[in-house]
């Protein structure tokens, strides 16, 4: 993928190690406590070093200010190799058929708030998803803190709207979880608070028609409770394409 220059914004792949380094700091700022305190720390793991690396930075300057990496699966069958197969019983997705591409470790820099900054990685995303003909973009979306009671509003919305289809639903492998799905079966969403409380990412893949597993995974190490997020690309609105393909460009 060659670089994407939008506005203030420059997307471009992870050339080096000091370019995934810069990537892991970031991501250790974002999720790890105490980080913002101590450059020394990063958020690494094994995957980091099979995946492709998004950077999104500053045009003026360089400063980077969001990134996600990616992992292309040739179909279904090699989704026990997925970041997402730790947390989640993914059996149903294994008879996929069609490229897939995970993404995940999504992170915008603590004190910026720029929407622009999720429209380029978008645009990135859909690059990608053209260039290697992704059919199912998935991934694990998280909500800040890994207690469910501050996150029910959005949870009542995705329990109501945007559980997965049946023959795709994750089932539970992970040790702790909270099946969202069955306690808030009853309760109706308010949907304007429910998507402000809509972590950014997760939104925007609602928006285009993503879905969700029926429960949240809790995870202690980064403090975040997230769901299995899964988007086909088929399903996505005409005029959604064509608003992202024109970011792509």
């Amino acid at each position: 993928m060659s670089a994407l220059c939008k506005g203030r914004y420059r997307a471009r792949i992870a050339q080096d190690k000091a370019d995934l380094t810069s990537a892991q700091r970031l991501r250790a700022t974002a999720f790890l406590a105490g980080a913002d305190s101590d450059a020394s720390l990063l958020d690494e793991d094994p995957f980091d070093e099979v995946c492709t690396h998004v950077l999104i930075e500053e045009v003026e300057g360089g400063r980077l200010v969001c990134c996600f990496r990616m992992l292309a699966l040739r179909d279904g069958g090699d989704i026990g190799r997925s970041y997402s197969a730790q947390f989640y019983e993914l059996s149903a997705l294994a008879q996929f058929q069609g490229p897939m591409v995970e993404m995940g470790r999504f992170c915008i820099a603590p004190d910026v708030n720029d929407p622009d900054i999720l429209r380029v990685a978008w645009g990135a995303m859909t690059r990608f998803v053209d260039d290697h003909s992704v059919e199912l973009l998935f991934g694990c979306s998280s909500f800040h803190g890994a207690d469910a009671g501050k996150h029910r509003d959005a949870l009542t919305m995705l329990a109501a709207r945007h559980i997965a289809p049946r023959r795709w639903l994750p089932r539970v492998k992970s040790p702790s979880v909270v099946r969202f799905a069955h306690r808030l079966r009853r309760a109706k969403p308010d949907v304007k608070r429910s998507m402000l409380a809509m972590p950014p990412l997760l939104r925007t893949y609602l928006m285009m028609g993503g879905w969700v597993s029926d429960h949240a995974v809790i995870d202690r190490h980064l403090n975040t409770l997230h769901v299995f997020t899964g988007l086909e690309i088929a399903a996505i609105p005409p005029a959604r394409k064509r608003l992202l393909r024109a970011v792509a460009q």
